[in-house]
């Protein structure tokens, strides 16, 4: 070490340590001690030295002092592009750590770091400076054979380094093949992490092998243990008259299954029926906790796996199919155990009385949304033309007329079931305006819809928007959610919500400043908004071309939703209560719940048994946010994989989108099919563009041609990356000559 660099520090540091020294900055410190302009830099030099080996410290304004900052610890989070994020538990805003600031740190490391900035109204700084565990030990990625030992690219962008793999730790993987490493090293600053092969899940190009890399990746698990599967095997008999005893009997009330087509794990029935002005909806929910017991086998497996991931060409089940399919499964014609929720609704929408109850039912009809939505849509088109579609003459029928033929074959199909659907269809309009009325934000954003071969290559993508029958069944279940989460708040007993906060304030500062660049604004008062406001900027921007982007900013100015032992509410749906109950085959908070429910119907829910459920919801809440976290990830990520893989075929090819955003390196454009691309400032030709940050708009340098939020382009697909799971475009010159 320097001997003149420590005699720098030793003066500078007994000068902090001095009894008559207050906080200063750099510039206060240099004039002090008189250090010239130009010597600076050596000074800054010294006092991050100091810091570094905590023996002072500065401030969130720069003003040094001795001892070390606040150390706090999080979980490190890496960025493709070098430099990472710590998350802090609790805490909604994540830190920032400069690349210079890792001091090695890997994806998922646990790390005590320092706040080194805060300025107001932008993100926190910080800076590693102890790696406290790692939590990555396992990693995916693209085997490459290179002389006498090999590497692995991996597929998570978020781990920076190809990972070194010795000779003889191969495991017999060959270029081009999927592995699984685990990693033996992390690393350091100018070394690899080092690691061993120990699975091949496949080559590149084979069938499946890219869906199974994210199943791994994300280390979601597959199969089910033996005896989760021989427990499954035990219990999932047929419904017998001693399972019956003591329930309710509604095998005799009308009622369907209604789902999309590919469904097999139906676990909500509906019925509906009118007692003078008054609806009366049930909503009954496959008895689940009947067949999977407490700390059994099943139970802690569904524990572990928290919900079901829905992936393009498969879905891991949180409950094995014996049950997920089969007896839990509310299939038409068959006796099943339910927990169902019973309520009166008046004209206005109003719940007015309810019963919770355990049940038995036999489903009428398994139904789907397209079905149910062609019936509605056919009744509708009767009614407008009060006529009988099968009294017009074949010859005589437009289009028009032979398709609404074609849908009176549906209604008469079910012709029994149809003034319930036409009941249900008017309720959920009053369900629906009601939620409307209070605020309640609906983000009716198209999902997307997967068509792929028997090879799993997408042979199309497409929006999947919702119909009247998927909302009629989404008001329904919302309707029982809250109903179920308001009674068991007034009991004062434990139990799990779905929580949704206030969006942070300064999120919604954004938000205000971008929608004013369109014209629209948002009030909040008192530095926290209403969801009404949200509710009413999603009605002003509806049918504008900035509709999508607008609500998709909206939507990632909001927290997320989580599972909570406490009930604070749900911004999003303005509703004060709200659970999860419908759904207890794919989501373990509505299993969890249901046993509450059914130990307080039967009158078992004695002190034990409530200090027993206080004790295990805290940590139910947050594995059970967790996985779903892991699922939708997963999921997002099937997504993206599927779009580049459809978009490779497409090379070349020009398509018609929308500007979704803009950023200092390029414009990122949507597509109708919900695909999203950038266009790299490196690939727009014709001018050097910078990005005007306030205005969110790139701005050519000598053209002064401008692209803005919302645009319409058309674009050419230039490239794809599979590895990384994006694809490039480039704007077409016709669409700049229109320009």
């Amino acid at each position: 070490m320097d001997q003149t660099f420590e005699k720098r520090k030793k003066v500078i540091y007994d000068f902090i340590c001095d009894d008559f020294y207050v906080p200063m900055k750099i510039k206060e410190i240099a004039v002090v001690l008189q250090i010239a302009k130009e010597q600076r830099g050596e000074l800054k030099e010294v006092l991050d030295a100091l810091e570094a080996e905590g023996k002072i410290y500065a401030s969130k304004k720069g003003k040094y002092s001795k001892g070390q900052a606040k150390r706090l610890i999080g979980t490190f989070q890496a960025n493709a592009r070098g430099f990472g994020f710590v998350i802090l538990e609790g805490d909604e805003e994540d830190v920032f750590i400069s690349e210079e600031n890792m001091n090695g740190a890997f994806q998922g490391d646990q790390v005590e770091f320092v706040i080194t900035k805060a300025p107001e109204g932008k993100r926190k700084e910080g800076k590693i400076v102890r790696i406290l565990s790692h939590g990555t030990t396992k990693v995916v990625g693209l085997y490459e054979k290179c002389k006498s030992f090999g590497f692995v690219r991996p597929d998570n962008q978020r781990f920076l380094k190809d990972i070194y793999i010795p000779e003889g730790k191969e495991k017999g993987a060959m270029t081009g093949h999927k592995v699984v490493v685990e990693l033996l090293s992390y690393g350091g600053a100018d070394l690899k992490p080092e690691g061993k092969v120990v699975e091949i899940i496949g080559h590149v190009n084979d069938p499946g092998t890219d869906i199974m890399s994210i199943v791994k990746g994300y280390d979601l698990p597959v199969d089910f243990p033996e005896r989760v599967m021989n427990q499954a095997e035990r219990v999932g008999k047929e419904v017998t008259e001693a399972d019956m005893a003591g329930r309710m009997d509604l095998r005799d009330w009308q009622m369907v299954t209604i789902d999309g087509e590919d469904a097999k794990d139906l676990d909500d029935a509906v019925s509906l029926t009118k007692e003078a002005e008054n609806y009366k909806l049930g909503v009954h929910i496959a008895d689940v906790t009947n067949y999977v017991q407490e700390k059994s086998a099943l139970d802690r497996e569904a524990l572990k796996r928290g919900t079901s991931v829905y992936l393009a060409d498969r879905v891991i089940p949180m409950l094995p199919h014996k049950l997920s399919n089969g007896i839990c499964s509310l299939n038409a014609g068959e006796d099943r155990l339910a927990l169902s929720c019973i309520m009166t609704i008046s004209p206005k929408g109003e719940v007015i009385d309810h019963v919770i109850a355990e049940t038995v039912i036999k489903v009428d009809e398994r139904m789907s949304y397209t079905s149910v939505a062609k019936i509605l849509n056919e009744q509708k088109a009767c009614k407008e033309q009060k006529v009988d579609s099968k009294d017009i003459e074949p010859s005589a029928k437009s289009d028009a007329d032979i398709s609404a033929d074609t849908l009176q074959s549906e209604s008469e199909k079910y012709k029994e079931l149809v003034p319930m659907f036409l009941r249900m269809a008017e309720l959920s309009s009053i369900l629906r305006e009601k939620r409307r009325k209070r605020g309640s934000i609906d983000f009716d954003f198209p999902e997307t819809k997967m068509v792929l071969d028997e090879n799993g290559k997408p042979v199309d993508i497409k929006p999947y928007e919702r119909n009247t029958a998927t909302k009629i069944i989404e008001d329904f279940m919302l309707m029982a959610n809250e109903t179920v989460a308001e009674e068991y708040f007034w009991r004062e007993l434990p139990f799990l919500y779905r929580t949704h906060e206030q969006p942070d304030e300064e999120k919604i500062k954004k938000l205000s400043t971008f929608i004013n660049n369109f014209g629209y604004h948002i009030h909040v008062g008192n530095s926290e908004v209403k969801p009404k406001e949200v509710q009413k900027l999603l009605g002003k921007v509806e049918g504008t071309p900035q509709e999508a982007l607008i609500s998709r900013l909206a939507l990632r100015s909001m927290k997320q939703a989580k599972y909570t032992p406490e009930n604070t509410g749900h911004f999003g749906l303005a509703a004060k209560y709200y659970t999860h109950f419908t759904s207890p085959i794919r989501r373990y908070p509505d299993l969890q719940i249901h046993r509450i429910i059914k130990e307080n119907l039967r009158g078992r829910m004695n002190e034990d048994r409530i200090e027993h459920y206080e004790k295990i919801l805290p940590q139910v809440a947050i594995q059970a946010s967790e996985t779903e976290r892991r699922a939708e990830e997963a999921e997002r990520e099937t997504i993206k994989l599927k779009k580049v893989e459809y978009m490779q075929a497409r090379i070349g090819q020009t398509f018609e989108g929308v500007i979704s955003g803009l950023t200092k390196w390029g414009a990122y454009v949507e597509l109708e099919n919900t695909i999203e691309g950038l266009v790299h400032v490196m690939n727009m030709t014709d001018d050097h563009y910078d990005y005007w940050e306030e205005q969110y708009e790139l701005v050519g340098e000598h053209t002064r041609k401008v692209y803005k939020l919302g645009q319409r382009v058309r674009v050419r697909v230039l490239d794809v990356d599979r590895l990384q799971r994006t694809i490039d475009f480039e704007f077409c010159a016709e669409e700049e000559e229109q320009e």
